[in-house]
């Protein structure tokens, strides 16, 4: 089948005193283009993910990169492709954030301190010093489909959280060698910065995050096991990026493989293994009527836009 959309995946950590200003521009020429999905601005740079045709896509990165409104802070942006038959976004959305990847600790950026930045290439070396402690840097329901050998669960459900993991399970002296990573850069990058706050001198993120990594680096010599999470309906991707085996619930986001959805605990739209029975009375209420509405604008050949615009897992920490 033909592919004709372009999911692109981007973020860019510079300072943009003036973000606030380039909401209603990037939104504009999205919705002329008929791009849809999401971007956060904040003063330490722009991340997110949007979908378009190849055509419309390639206007929308010369736009940001090219447009004097963004004074050139965009130039160097980097930006990871993948396709789909279908569009895997309903809306355009941008949002103005205090952070663009949320760590919630005051003065964090990569603009002002980071760890060493490894190629995918190089990645395999890095983490088979055995003195390096690898920490996977990604939330609790992502590490579960799938990691690198050997990867720290830091078992956080937001990146919030990880700053207290790393100061109560981790001490400079003694760890002396940190690799990171993430989906596709951006939280390892913004980790890195924190874990040299924190005085770790020798920091390591992987360029790229995984989505590089899957891309770039041969299945027969990879150190990636499973599957990754990404935020869209893609669910979760393979080597070269191929669309992995997963789905989701719709209930709670959370990723579902083949044995989950066999669970009798399962059910479309409504439950799975990871929500039963936490759901309040109206909650469940509201979650089977809008999968009768789902079901019906199947029968009419129709996308129900309340099948993807629910639950609690976040999108875009890329």
């Amino acid at each position: 089948m033909q592919h004709i959309y372009s999911t692109t995946a981007m973020y860019h950590f510079v300072s943009l005193l003036h973000f606030k200003d380039l909401r209603e521009p990037l939104l504009n020429f999205c919705v002329s283009q008929n791009i849809k999905g999401t971007l956060l601005l904040a003063d330490e740079g722009i991340n997110g993910t949007v979908a378009g045709s190849e055509k419309a896509i390639h206007a929308f990165l010369d736009f940001i990169k090219n447009d004097p409104i963004f004074e050139s802070n965009f130039k160097n942006l980097s930006h990871k492709e993948s396709w789909s038959d279908k569009h895997p976004f309903y809306r355009m959305k941008v949002k103005l954030k205090k952070e663009i990847v949320t760590l919630g600790v005051p003065g964090v950026s990569p603009t002002k301190m980071v760890g060493k930045y490894v190629k995918p290439q190089d990645w395999n070396a890095i983490i088979s010093d055995p003195e390096v402690m690898l920490i996977d840097t990604r939330n609790d329901y992502e590490y579960a489909i799938g990691s690198f050998k050997n990867a720290i669960n830091p078992k956080t459900n937001t990146f919030r959280e990880f700053p207290e993991y790393v100061k109560t399970h981790f001490d400079p002296k003694k760890h002396k060698k940190v690799a990171m990573f993430c989906t596709g850069g951006i939280r390892c990058e913004k980790a890195s910065s924190y874990m040299m706050s924190e005085g770790f001198d020798e920091v390591y993120h992987l360029e790229g995050g995984i989505l590089k990594y899957l891309e770039e680096v041969k299945s027969e010599e990879s150190l990636w096991q499973g599957e990754c999470f990404v935020f869209d309906q893609r669910v979760a991707i393979k080597h070269g990026l191929e669309v992995g085996d997963y789905d989701q619930c719709y209930a709670c986001r959370y990723p579902l493989s083949a044995g989950d959805m066999k669970s009798k605990k399962y059910t479309p739209g409504i439950s799975c293994p990871h929500c039963y029975n936490t759901h309040t009375p109206e909650k469940l209420k509201s979650l089977t009527e809008r999968q009768k509405q789902v079901i019906l604008a199947k029968k009419r050949n129709q996308i129900h836009i309340g099948q993807v615009n629910s639950g609690s897992i976040k999108k875009n920490e890329y």
